[in-house]
Order: structure tokens, then sequence, then C-alpha cells
């Protein structure tokens, strides 16, 4: 256990900060599943409407520092080009 003030309140605020980044992480993962799902089914449509979705909450956590910077480009990369050899 922290024996100082201070201390304390780096738990309290680390605690805080972890529980928001689970869940901004989570929902990365599910935007990213739905597009898998999409594209999985074969539904071009759906897949690009979940891409849409999905890509601004890949980059926004990586603006908040959830995820780094080249797994962001990466997955939106991936999944864009897994959409395009989809619509070939």
């Amino acid at each position: 256990m922290p024996s100082h003030v201070s201390a304390e309140k780096r738990v309290r605020k680390t605690a805080r900060r972890t529980a928001v980044n689970k869940n901004r992480k989570s929902q990365i993962r599910t935007a990213v599943r739905k597009v898998e799902e999409a594209l999985a089914s074969g539904n071009r449509a759906d897949a690009a409407a979940a891409l849409k979705v999905a890509e601004p909450q890949i980059m926004r956590g990586v603006s908040k520092g959830v995820i780094h910077k080249n797994t962001g480009a990466r997955k939106v990369s991936r999944l864009a080009a897994r959409l395009k050899k989809l619509k070939a």
C-alpha cells in the first residue's frame, strides 16, 4: 500500500486511466472484428461501412496513446487492402 498522499493519488489516477484505456481498446477490437466478419461474409457494402466506423476508432486510440502509431496504421492498411481485394 502507498504510504504518501501523492502515491495514493497516483494509484487512484492509474486505476481510472486503466479503465478508460481498457474500454477504448475493447471498442477498437470490436470495431475491427465487425470489419473482419463483414469481409468474411463477402458483403462489400457492410465491410466498407464497418471500416468507415473502425478507422476513426483505431486512430483515436493512436492519438490517446492506447495503441502504437504504427500498429494503428498497420491495422487500417491491412483492413483496407482486404476490402480492396474483396471488391476486385
